[in-house]
């Protein structure tokens, strides 16, 4: 991650980018309450993000230069770990910025300094591709409102829209601790709790728009050498839009969620892309005979809603994972001009 290349600047208002033809307008929505998160007790085990004195310690000596170590210049708590998910946007932001010279706004539900920004249409009026980021712990009780769910259900009947749902994983959802033990030792991540479930309100969201999806548990993917993802199984007579156009893989992360169907696979809800499993790491999911899990998924366009609907996790959109030029083929699909 390098230091930005222009000031910064944080309390102040969006300005509504114009329609250009041609060129589309990007909004990133993180689901969280900064607070909530930020807030959480340390000392609770589950459904909390890791402090970032953890960070460094699991991950030395990565983290150990002044610019994190320093409590005088990053913080060294929760909210120390949060700021890392925005440095690791912007050269997502940027690459979206350059191809279509609109710049990419990130919002929050509710951020750093209390304000509660609703998905509304002061978010959608000038958007074209939503991505809604599911970050937000189900603790702290974010679910969108009968008001949100119909400003974005109005918002993709508008042509030419998409929407980009991200909820991320959901780890020891059930309640029997030697299984939540086996869970964690398939991801291997020593940051991630034994229980950490996320998404409420994009799970809302899914649910108010009609979407027969759940995110469920945190399967590590398989890979091809330490550090590069396995590629997808991609079922390119689905895709007649290009989506996966130029994409082999996406970016590696240890724990990702299976974007499970609870409605048969048809026309209007498409698994594009499967992602094989770790399998020399035990899990229920594969001790079930699973291999690969739903990595990638498209709703087109039916009935009134006339724009689509995706669902990919947020991590493929954070450098703090990594990327190739097959990464970057998916992103620069997804803002193409349509």
């Amino acid at each position: 991650m390098t230091e930005p290349i222009t000031a910064r600047t944080y309390n102040q208002r969006h300005h509504a980018r114009p329609y250009t033809p041609g060129r589309r307008r990007a909004s990133i929505y993180v689901a969280w309450s900064y607070p909530a998160e930020a807030g959480r007790n340390p000392a609770e085990l589950d459904n909390r993000f890791s402090t970032m004195t953890e960070v460094r310690r699991v991950t030395w000596p990565a983290y150990e230069g002044p610019e994190w170590s320093d409590p005088a210049r990053f913080q060294q708590t929760i909210a120390g770990t949060l700021e890392l998910f925005f440095w690791a946007w912007v050269p997502f932001q940027e690459f979206v910025e350059e191809a279509t010279g609109h710049p990419v706004p990130v919002y929050q539900r509710i951020d750093q300094a209390g304000f509660r920004t609703p998905l509304d249409e002061r978010v959608l009026a000038d958007t074209d591709t939503l991505f809604v980021f599911g970050l937000d712990h189900l603790v702290t009780g974010q679910t969108a409102s009968h008001e949100e769910i119909e400003a974005l259900r109005e918002w993709t009947n508008r042509e030419g829209t998409t929407l980009v749902l991200g909820p991320h994983h959901d780890v020891g959802a059930g309640d029997d601790l030697v299984v939540r033990d086996v869970e964690y030792h398939h991801h291997g991540d020593a940051l991630v709790p034994r229980q950490q479930r996320f998404g409420r309100y994009t799970r809302s969201l899914m649910e108010g728009l009609g979407v027969p999806v759940e995110n469920r548990y945190g399967l590590r993917p398989a890979v091809v050498e330490p550090g590069r993802i396995a590629p997808l199984t991609v079922n390119r007579d689905l895709d007649t839009r290009g989506w996966l156009t130029g994409v082999t893989s996406f970016n590696f992360h240890m724990h990702l969620p299976h974007y499970a169907l609870t409605a048969p696979e048809s026309d209007d809800l498409r698994v594009l892309g499967r992602q094989p499993i770790d399998l020399s790491r035990p899990h229920p999911f594969t001790e079930a005979g699973n291999t690969e899990f739903n990595m990638f998924l498209w709703l087109p366009p039916v009935g009134r809603r006339a724009g689509d609907i995706l669902m990919a996790d947020s991590t493929i959109f954070s450098s703090l994972f990594g990327g190739d030029e097959s990464l970057r083929n998916f992103w620069r699909n997804l803002i193409a001009a349509r």
